[in-house]
């Protein structure tokens, strides 16, 4: 009975030896999971608005932390109990040890030994199932540790996917805006020798001329007042701008969306008529008026636009009569389309 005795407390002498070790590894996974807690957080704000792969992972990470914190509140459960079996064997050997004693200064049954030898086996076993039960533990977090892992492999791949993706698109702009810059500049010089040609054709008049890089004619030289129907005499003139647009239009490449805006102002005086409601009406149909004939004599309707800013973008303030004469007018512009 002393050698049994002797080998029970070298078994339970073991046991700190467990408890250090489980206490270390929780610590461990504690560090772990703190400093996967704190990179996350940093990494999401970092990935703010990424696609749903990188959302989807953020979820399973989050999923994977839950999965961990309960298997932690098993664990220390699980040691909670083995410290109580540990406890409860403690006071089985103490009441065996003392039925021993009694055995042998006074006749004791043998009985009563026996049981006692039984309830320390039962708790022995139980001992062993907790220890099973901790080995389940470590294996899980261990396969926890595996898939985080895989997890941060996956977000390095799509963070280094994102930052080629970034750099392609930086590329493709730098090259779009190279592109853009080139279009400009070859449009503007097309604008230059539009308004050259007109200037030779039109002559210096002092009711068409050409104001930054739009080209004026006043409303008169087109339209009686008050009225969209194109003048006669405004044939001729119409008839030499159309012919310009389509010497221009030969040499200007096709790849270049171009068009030719037209756009109609009237004076700040309102009208109000059944056929013209209000000053945007008749600017409106002024500036169809002139690009309906313009397609008429060949030019492209793809490459027109008819633009209406009533009263609101005058050329001259004041309410006098040259003011007034000033401001009706039909405005010209080369442009993007």
């Amino acid at each position: 009975m002393a050698s049994t005795a002797t080998r029970t407390r070298r078994t339970l002498n073991v046991w700190p030896g467990y408890v250090d070790a489980l206490a270390t590894l929780l610590l461990s996974v504690v560090f772990l999971l703190t400093v996967f807690v704190v990179g996350q957080f940093f990494l999401s704000q970092e990935l703010t608005g990424r696609d749903e792969t990188l959302a989807k992972l953020n979820r399973q990470i989050a999923d994977l932390t839950d999965l961990l914190a309960l298997e932690r509140t098993n664990r220390r459960n699980q040691e909670e109990d083995v410290r109580n079996l540990r406890t409860t064997l403690a006071g089985v050997e103490a009441e065996r040890d003392r039925a021993k004693v009694q055995a042998e200064a006074a006749t004791v049954s043998q009985g009563a030994a026996g049981t006692l030898d039984k309830q320390l086996e039962a708790e022995r076993g139980a001992t062993k199932r907790a220890q099973s039960q901790i080995d389940l533990l470590n294996e899980q977090i261990s396969a926890m540790r595996r898939q985080l892992a895989a997890l941060e492999d996956a977000l390095a791949a799509s963070e280094s996917r994102d930052r080629e993706s970034q750099a392609r698109i930086a590329e493709l702009g730098s090259r779009l805006n190279v592109a853009l810059a080139q279009k400009v500049q070859e449009l503007a010089r097309y604008r230059s020798d539009f308004f050259g040609r007109l200037r030779q054709i039109l002559g210096n008049r002092p009711d068409i001329r050409v104001v930054g890089d739009r080209f004026v004619l006043q409303s008169e030289v087109l339209f009686p007042g008050g009225s969209a129907t194109l003048k006669p005499e405004a044939g001729p003139e119409l008839d030499r701008i159309a012919g310009a647009i389509s010497d221009l239009a030969k040499q200007i490449p096709a790849d270049l969306p171009w068009v030719l805006r037209v756009d109609g102002h009237t004076d700040a005086r309102p009208i109000s008529t059944s056929q013209f409601p209000s000053n945007w009406s008749l600017s409106a149909a002024r500036a169809i008026a002139v690009v309906q004939y313009l397609a008429g004599k060949g030019i492209p309707p793809q490459h027109l636009l008819a633009g209406a800013f009533g009263e609101f973008q005058p050329l001259e303030a004041g309410a006098s009569e040259e003011a007034y004469a000033r401001n009706r007018r039909i405005e010209m512009k080369l442009t993007e389309r």
